[in-house]
């Protein structure tokens, strides 16, 4: 499973993601879109969002910190 959190460091749901994967011991990437530009664009390239969290499990986007949809995904 490949799991990618587009997040920055001031933003509480994108620590909530984060300890929410870590509480189910599953590994995810975490890329700082605040000083990734790279990143960032391919963010909003995916997900049409500036907005963070947003989160990629497996190509299918997640914008914000929904953890149904997180669940069902992973």
């Amino acid at each position: 499973m490949s799991i990618k959190i587009y997040s920055t460091p001031t933003c509480g749901y994108c620590t909530m993601a984060k300890k929410y994967f870590d509480s189910k011991n599953i590994s995810y990437d975490d890329v700082d879109v605040s000083t990734d530009r790279n990143a960032a664009a391919e963010m909003v390239s995916k997900s049409g969002q500036r907005g963070v969290p947003v989160i990629d499990i497996n190509g299918s986007i997640i914008v914000g910190f929904d953890k149904d949809k997180i669940d069902s995904l992973i």
